[in-house]
Protein backbone atom coordinates (compact mmCIF):
# COMPACT_ATOMS: atom_id res chain seq x y z
CA UNK A 1 0.00 0.00 0.00
CA UNK A 2 2.76 2.43 0.84
CA UNK A 3 4.40 1.83 -2.51
CA UNK A 4 1.24 2.80 -4.37
CA UNK A 5 0.86 5.96 -2.27
CA UNK A 6 4.43 7.08 -2.97
CA UNK A 7 3.99 6.36 -6.67
CA UNK A 8 0.76 8.38 -6.69
CA UNK A 9 2.49 11.38 -5.07
CA UNK A 10 5.29 11.22 -7.63
CA UNK A 11 2.78 11.18 -10.47
CA UNK A 12 1.03 14.25 -9.05
CA UNK A 13 4.36 16.06 -8.64
CA UNK A 14 5.32 15.16 -12.21
CA UNK A 15 1.99 16.48 -13.47
CA UNK A 16 2.47 19.73 -11.55
CA UNK A 17 6.01 20.10 -12.89
CA UNK A 18 4.84 19.56 -16.48
CA UNK A 19 2.00 22.01 -15.96
CA UNK A 20 4.40 24.67 -14.65
CA UNK A 21 6.71 24.12 -17.64
CA UNK A 22 3.79 24.49 -19.99
CA UNK A 23 2.54 27.56 -18.15
CA UNK A 24 6.00 29.14 -18.29
CA UNK A 25 6.34 28.42 -22.01
CA UNK A 26 2.90 29.89 -22.66
CA UNK A 27 3.69 33.02 -20.63
CA UNK A 28 6.97 33.46 -22.53
CA UNK A 29 5.17 33.11 -25.88
CA UNK A 30 2.63 35.75 -24.82
CA UNK A 31 5.44 38.13 -23.83
CA UNK A 32 7.09 37.63 -27.21
CA UNK A 33 3.83 38.35 -28.99
CA UNK A 34 3.33 41.57 -27.04
CA UNK A 35 6.89 42.77 -27.68
CA UNK A 36 6.85 44.96 -30.84
CA UNK A 37 10.60 44.43 -31.39
CA UNK A 38 10.33 40.67 -31.23
CA UNK A 39 11.57 38.63 -34.18
CA UNK A 40 9.21 35.88 -33.15
CA UNK A 41 7.93 34.22 -36.31
CA UNK A 42 4.21 33.66 -35.90
CA UNK A 43 2.73 31.06 -38.21
CA UNK A 44 -0.41 32.39 -39.81
CA UNK A 45 -3.08 30.94 -41.99
CA UNK A 46 -4.15 32.11 -45.40
CA UNK A 47 -4.78 35.84 -45.81
CA UNK A 48 -8.13 37.04 -44.59
CA UNK A 49 -10.45 37.95 -47.44
CA UNK A 50 -13.09 40.61 -47.27
CA UNK A 51 -16.75 39.73 -47.11
CA UNK A 52 -17.29 41.50 -50.44
CA UNK A 53 -14.64 39.27 -52.09
CA UNK A 54 -16.23 36.14 -50.63
CA UNK A 55 -19.69 37.23 -51.80
CA UNK A 56 -18.31 38.01 -55.28
CA UNK A 57 -16.76 34.54 -55.46
CA UNK A 58 -20.06 33.00 -54.35
CA UNK A 59 -21.91 34.98 -57.02
CA UNK A 60 -19.46 33.89 -59.73
CA UNK A 61 -19.81 30.28 -58.62
CA UNK A 62 -23.61 30.55 -58.61
CA UNK A 63 -23.56 32.07 -62.11
CA UNK A 64 -21.37 29.22 -63.36
CA UNK A 65 -23.77 26.65 -61.92
CA UNK A 66 -26.72 28.52 -63.41
CA UNK A 67 -25.03 28.66 -66.84
CA UNK A 68 -24.20 24.97 -66.67
CA UNK A 69 -27.80 24.09 -65.78
CA UNK A 70 -29.04 26.30 -68.59
CA UNK A 71 -26.72 24.61 -71.09
CA UNK A 72 -27.89 21.18 -69.93
CA UNK A 73 -31.52 22.25 -70.19
CA UNK A 74 -30.92 23.73 -73.65
CA UNK A 75 -29.35 20.46 -74.84
CA UNK A 76 -32.22 18.47 -73.33
CA UNK A 77 -34.74 20.67 -75.15
CA UNK A 78 -32.82 20.30 -78.40
CA UNK A 79 -33.00 16.53 -78.01
CA UNK A 80 -36.64 16.55 -76.91
CA UNK A 81 -37.78 18.64 -79.87
CA UNK A 82 -35.36 16.96 -82.27
CA UNK A 83 -33.66 20.23 -83.19
CA UNK A 84 -30.06 20.61 -84.15
CA UNK A 85 -27.78 23.21 -82.65
CA UNK A 86 -27.52 24.67 -86.14
CA UNK A 87 -31.29 25.18 -86.34
CA UNK A 88 -31.30 26.92 -82.97
CA UNK A 89 -28.31 28.99 -84.02
CA UNK A 90 -30.16 30.16 -87.15
CA UNK A 91 -33.27 30.98 -85.13
CA UNK A 92 -31.33 33.02 -82.57
CA UNK A 93 -29.33 34.79 -85.28
CA UNK A 94 -32.55 35.66 -87.13
CA UNK A 95 -34.24 36.96 -83.99
CA UNK A 96 -31.21 39.08 -83.16
CA UNK A 97 -30.82 40.33 -86.75
CA UNK A 98 -34.43 41.53 -87.00
CA UNK A 99 -34.37 43.08 -83.54
CA UNK A 100 -37.04 40.75 -82.23
CA UNK A 101 -34.73 39.62 -79.47
CA UNK A 102 -32.02 41.82 -78.08
CA UNK A 103 -28.74 40.53 -76.75
CA UNK A 104 -29.30 42.54 -73.54
CA UNK A 105 -32.38 40.43 -72.80
CA UNK A 106 -30.25 37.34 -72.42
CA UNK A 107 -29.22 36.84 -68.77
CA UNK A 108 -25.45 37.06 -68.45
CA UNK A 109 -24.90 33.45 -67.26
CA UNK A 110 -26.75 32.15 -70.35
CA UNK A 111 -24.76 34.06 -72.94
CA UNK A 112 -21.98 31.45 -73.04
CA UNK A 113 -24.42 28.58 -73.52
CA UNK A 114 -26.18 30.44 -76.32
CA UNK A 115 -22.88 31.40 -77.90
CA UNK A 116 -22.02 27.72 -78.09
CA UNK A 117 -25.35 27.08 -79.81
CA UNK A 118 -24.88 30.02 -82.20
CA UNK A 119 -21.32 29.19 -83.19
CA UNK A 120 -21.72 25.45 -83.50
Amino acid sequence: MKYQKVQKQLDEREKLRKFRELDDAFAQALRQLEDPNSDFDIPTGPPVRSLADLEADDQVAAEKVQAQRFAERLKALLNEYDQSERDVSELISTLLAYGLWEHEQIPAPHVDALAVAIHS
